[in-house]
């Protein structure tokens, strides 16, 4: 079967870097990807597999194996870019067409590679064992993410869900490899916000004022040593303050100033921890100067947790398809975060890696950066790796 998987992935590969392609000069912001929505659904059509929208974007496409099994497995892309003004001459040939919107985190190769996948397993639906669920969601970029809003319809509940798997494009490993792990393997992501209130004054009377400005580079500061000194070193940690907004020009000294930031950790507890820091520094440094402050902390995605089964059957599968050789398994979790785990608060699941980084594409930018690219070569593991799981997993 995974020889027949890869002869058929092969087949397919210019269809998928063609549709990505499409998908990248067409990107769509989270919760507003119509466009790809009907792409996608069109897709769907021409390959006669049903889908059901539980939300306004997205679908979900369902395959009927032809062996009958109460087994189901689903999965899972995510369809929405972000709000980035893209460059890079390595694919100036399909740049976003839609000024201030692109695809520089790989979510046009996870849809099309999961559309890649339904044209195979179509193919094969002979040989499946019960169902197939192909998870086409939205807003994985945005709070409160759209794998927790499609979880709480109940939608995948419903379907009996015995396991779902998730894929990412990393440029962090080259082509031709993957890398996963169980247990931890993404962090919770968390946003907080902070307004410092001082009192606004002239430059030159700075004595007469309370500087926000001073307060808020204190705060900045202050906030390092939650991770340096509150949590114990082999908890993993990050604190970091992303955005400053104050001040109108260069000799006034401004009544506020807000801060946004993100908070990632690996447990409840340290995330709760970090919490109770976050808004004590802000207190502690406000009321000892005569300001004040407002803090606002927003749970995110929680930690990705891979189920040690769903984990080692892709890891297995990857072997089988590709050789000890071409698999990654990581010995640490990553700080990046995925609304993926809201899935895994449900049904048993694994999240992985599909190298992606390579010096012909020019892919070794980091996720989210304006000259984000994926090697079309990622589809030839991505692919036949998606596939093989609904056949192997047991």
């Amino acid at each position: 079967m995974h020889s027949k998987i890869k002869n058929l992935s092969g087949k397919y590969l210019p269809e998928a870097i063609e549709t990505r392609r499409y998908l990248h000069r067409h990107p769509e912001l989270s919760f507003m990807e119509f466009e790809t929505t009907k792409f996608i659904k069109a897709e769907l059509d021409k390959l006669d597999i049903p889908y059901e929208s539980p939300l306004e974007t997205g679908c979900v496409g369902i395959l009927e194996g032809a062996k009958k099994s109460n087994k189901v497995i689903a999965l899972r892309a995510d369809i929405d870019a972000l709000p980035i003004f893209e460059e890079g001459s390595a694919k100036s040939e399909f740049l976003s067409e839609n000024d201030g919107v692109a695809h520089c985190c790989g979510h046009d190769a996870h849809t099309s590679n999961l559309l890649t996948a339904a044209k195979i397993l179509k193919e094969l639906q002979a040989e499946i064992e019960g169902t197939v669920l192909f998870v086409f969601q939205p807003g994985e970029e945005k709070l409160p993410g759209g794998g927790k809003m499609l979880s709480e319809t109940g939608f995948l509940q419903n379907k009996g869900v015995d396991a779902i798997y998730g894929i990412h494009t990393s440029p962090m490993h080259k082509v031709g490899t993957m890398a996963t792990k169980p247990g931890a393997l993404m962090a919770s992501t968390s946003e907080f916000e902070v307004e410092i209130i001082g009192k606004g004054g002239h430059a030159a009377r700075a004595h007469e004022a309370i500087d926000p400005v001073v307060l808020a580079s204190q705060y900045i500061n202050a906030v390092q040593t939650i991770a340096s000194r509150n949590v114990d070193p082999t908890e993993p940690v990050v604190v970091t303050v992303g955005r400053i907004e104050g001040g109108t020009a260069h000799n006034i000294i401004p009544e506020k100033v807000k801060l946004w930031g993100t908070a990632r950790t690996l447990s409840p507890q340290t995330e709760n921890l970090v919490i109770e820091k976050l808004e004590s520094i802000a207190k502690g440094i406000t009321e000892s100067a005569g300001g004040s402050y407002k803090f606002q902390f927003n749970r995110g995605y929680p930690a990705v947790i891979n189920t040690e089964k769903e984990a080692q059957t892709v890891l297995n599968s990857a072997i089988e398809l590709f050789g000890e050789e071409a698999v990654v398994e990581m010995r640490r979790p990553i700080m990046a975060g995925e609304d993926f785990a809201f899935y895994q608060k449900h049904f048993p699941g694994a999240f992985f890696f599909v190298g992606s980084g390579s010096e012909e594409a020019d892919s070794y930018y980091p996720w989210h950066h304006s000259k984000y690219n994926v090697d079309d070569r990622f589809f030839e593991v991505a692919t036949p790796l998606m596939v093989s799981l609904v056949f192997d997993h047991k």
